[in-house]
């Protein structure tokens, strides 16, 4: 039986667990599927395991009287609220059952799109291995807005693995694989290794679980494993009931090998995790610059501003037909930009001080996005 070497040789590791494979068919929590999830992660010896977990809307239907997952925020919060306690408290008693600890995390978007927070971020995460607990994380839906939302832990997990420099991913669902089809459809293939987009054209992908108590399906998971690969670490999409052949390295679900190299960790945050607060509209020659010879953007290519941002916060650059170019941190209030569109740093420096004699957006603090 082939090995998938570099999973075997994987010892940093975030794995990532779906609602519906944790919980009942009336929704709340599965206290043998918890435990049967701990007893391969506590067993992977000389290995470090980040473990994003949903599950806490999902566990706090029940004790609300929902029956399935709300469609408001508000609700969510609410459920969300009642269930966390319930997940970490079952995670607590089952890794304890080995002599383990468990340390929460809960992260926003908002949180990890700045440099200053996920360094304190990964510190944190850092720190839990060092002292020998397991952290959890999951993305916190109590304070989480529509607009600094991940939108699934698929994409969380993605991120985390960057964040934590881990050398794999690996996704559980209900879903042994990623197959070109319904799998409970007759003739859908099973996909056993993805090396590219090619490997996924003319591959239907459903958006919502089986069990209705989650926000995923195998298309946030295939998102979640282009991050990942792009970012250089290999991804494996396999059913929870397989956990430990996919971590072993046997050929269990999908494999998804690495497409790209390890980046500029804020890079990799801004490009995925970051929401827009607001727009530069550039000029022809501005979004050359930028695209062909990865230049900083500055005030003279500038020709539009929308939103409402601060200095600091992300911005869209956008060409002239409103198409997307790139992302950046933006060094200048929305309401300063107006006076310095089209003029050039020298001019700026002059009329209104040497504060003013810098990039917008400089190179280091932007990424480009995909044509």
């Amino acid at each position: 039986m082939a090995v998938r070497q570099d999973v075997a040789d994987a010892r940093r590791i975030v794995v990532k667990i779906g609602s519906s494979s944790l919980t009942t068919a009336a929704g709340g929590l599965d206290a043998d599927r918890v435990d049967a999830l701990v007893d391969v992660l506590v067993k992977q010896d000389g290995r470090q395991i980040v473990l994003v977990s949903s599950g806490a809307i999902a566990a706090g239907l029940a004790p609300l009287g929902l029956s399935r997952r709300p469609s408001d925020l508000a609700r969510q919060q609410a459920a969300a609220s009642v269930g966390q306690g319930l997940l970490l408290a079952r995670y607590t008693a089952s890794f304890a059952r080995y002599g383990r600890r468990v340390g929460q995390v809960l992260l926003t978007s908002d949180d990890t799109s700045r440099r200053a927070h996920y360094r304190n971020a990964y510190r944190t995460l850092d720190q839990l291995f060092t002292m020998g607990a397991v952290p959890v994380v999951n993305e916190n839906d109590t304070v989480a807005t529509d607009e600094i939302r991940f939108g699934d832990n698929d994409r969380l997990a993605a991120l985390v693995a960057h964040l934590v420099r881990a050398d794999l991913l690996v996704l559980l669902s209900d879903v042994d694989a990623l197959y070109d089809g319904d799998p409970s459809r007759p003739g859908a293939r099973r996909i056993e290794e993805v090396r590219g987009p090619a490997d996924l054209e003319g591959v239907e992908l459903g958006r919502a679980g089986r069990a209705g108590v989650g926000t995923g399906g195998m298309a946030t998971k295939v998102e979640a494993a282009a991050i990942a690969t792009a970012a250089g670490i290999p991804v494996v999409l396999s059913a929870a009931g397989r956990a430990a052949d996919a971590l072993s390295g046997a050929p269990a679900g999908t494999y998804f090998h690495p497409t790209g190299r390890r980046s500029a960790g804020r890079l990799l945050w801004l490009a995925h995790a970051s929401e827009p607060r607001g727009a530069l509209v550039l000029d022809a020659g501005a979004v050359r610059a930028i695209r062909e010879r990865g230049s900083s953007l500055l005030p003279a290519g500038i020709t539009g501003v929308e939103g409402d941002f601060s200095a600091g916060e992300p911005v869209e650059l956008r060409d002239e037909a409103g198409r997307a170019v790139a992302r950046g941190l933006v060094n200048f209030d929305a309401r300063e930009i107006p006076r310095l569109i089209g003029r050039s740093t020298r001019e700026l420096a002059r009329d209104l001080g040497p504060a003013y004699e810098r990039e917008v957006v400089h190179r280091d603090d932007l990424v480009l996005l995909r044509a």
